[in-house]
Order: structure tokens, then C-alpha cells, then sequence
């Protein structure tokens, strides 16, 4: 007995993302290159002199952590949510939106410690490259902030859970964007200090 070969087509799945999330990632893409533009002409400006030479504040170092814990406890708000735990998911989603304002309250104060350093943002570029990029970064912080209260009344409404999962994923997504963006911008204040 012959055995008889079937051919099967395998259709190609096409690769798919949610247009919410696809819209996501294109902004983050753009807020990218605004950064690396202006990180590179901090870079241009810098090597053409009459540079201002000041301390970065040392709250950076506070509100670098701050970051990175808000981070965590939103990691740990996604995963309660992949598995249905909305108690760990209000914690998570709570504890990041408390650590992102304490982020802005943060930034705020490495403010007035430029302000007694006598650094301003009119006068020598130095002071006007730092306010813009920690301006520029609370601005999308605060967007991120306001994104995380939006989930985080989905959450009481039980509208997020294992099976309704695009606001905590793209939640999720921008907050940790937004965090390296920060440890990026001040790692390179660090070395182009």
C-alpha cells in the first residue's frame, strides 16, 4: 500500500500588533530621536567652549533609584495581572504612580539646586541643555503618570486582568522606556560632564 503525500499550504500569519501598541511604539521611536539629537548637539555645543563648569545635583542619584523601584513595582503589577492577582496588580500599579510623582518631586528639587548653584536656564548653554532634557523628560514622566492612574482606575473597575491585558502592556512598556531614558540621560550627564 502506497501512502498518498498531501500537500499542505501553510499560510503565513502576518505579523500583527495592536494599533494602540503600534501607535506606542512609533512615539517612543520619535521621543528617541529628539534625544539623540539634542544629546548630540549638547555634544557640538560643548566642544566649541565657553562651557559652564557646575555639579550635577546630587538628587540624581535619589531620583535615579526612584526610577528604577517605580520600575519594579510595575513589573510586579504586570505579572499580578498575567495571573489574575488584581490585589498585586493595584499594589504594583499604586507603588509606581507614588514613585513617579516622587520622581517629579525629585526632579523639581534638582531645580532649586541648580537655581543655588547660580546655574540658570538663560545665560551659558551647560544650565540650558540640563533644565531642557530634565524638562523635557518630567514632561513625558508626567504623561506616563497620568497613564498609570487611567490603569490603575481600570484596575479598581476590574477591567484589567489575564485576559484584558493592552492597557497594563502599554502602560508597562512606556514606564520602563521612560525609566532607561533617564538612567540613559544621566549616565551621559555623567560622562559628558
Amino acid at each position: 500500500m502506497e501512502k498518498e503525500l498531501k500537500y499542505v499550504d501553510l499560510v503565513e500569519q502576518p505579523i500583527s500588533m495592536h494599533p494602540k501598541k503600534f501607535a506606542l511604539w512609533l512615539f517612543m521611536v520619535s521621543v528617541v530621536m529628539i534625544f539623540a539629537a539634542m544629546t548630540s548637539a549638547y555634544i557640538v555645543r560643548q566642544s566649541e567652549g565657553n562651557w559652564l563648569e557646575y555639579d550635577l545635583p546630587q538628587i540624581f542619584w535619589l531620583t535615579s533609584g526612584i526610577v528604577v523601584l517605580s520600575s519594579l513595582f510595575l513589573q510586579y503589577g504586570y505579572s499580578s495581572a498575567k495571573k489574575d492577582n488584581i490585589a498585586g496588580l493595584k499594589i504594583g500599579l499604586t507603588g509606581a504612580v507614588i514613585l513617579g510623582i516622587a520622581f517629579l518631586i525629585g526632579q523639581w528639587y534638582s531645580w532649586v539646586a541648580l537655581v543655588d548653584e547660580e546655574v540658570f536656564f538663560v545665560g551659558n548653554p551647560a544650565g540650558s541643555f540640563l533644565y531642557v532634557f530634565t524638562g523635557l523628560h518630567a514632561l513625558h514622566l508626567i504623561s506616563g503618570v497620568i497613564f498609570l492612574i487611567i490603569v490603575l482606575i481600570s484596575s479598581f473597575k476590574y477591567k484589567i486582568h489575564s485576559k484584558a491585558m493592552v492597557r497594563m502592556e502599554m502602560a508597562t512598556t512606556y514606564w520602563h522606556f521612560l525609566g532607561g531614558l533617564w538612567l540613559y540621560l544621566f549616565m551621559f550627564l555623567l560622562l559628558n560632564h
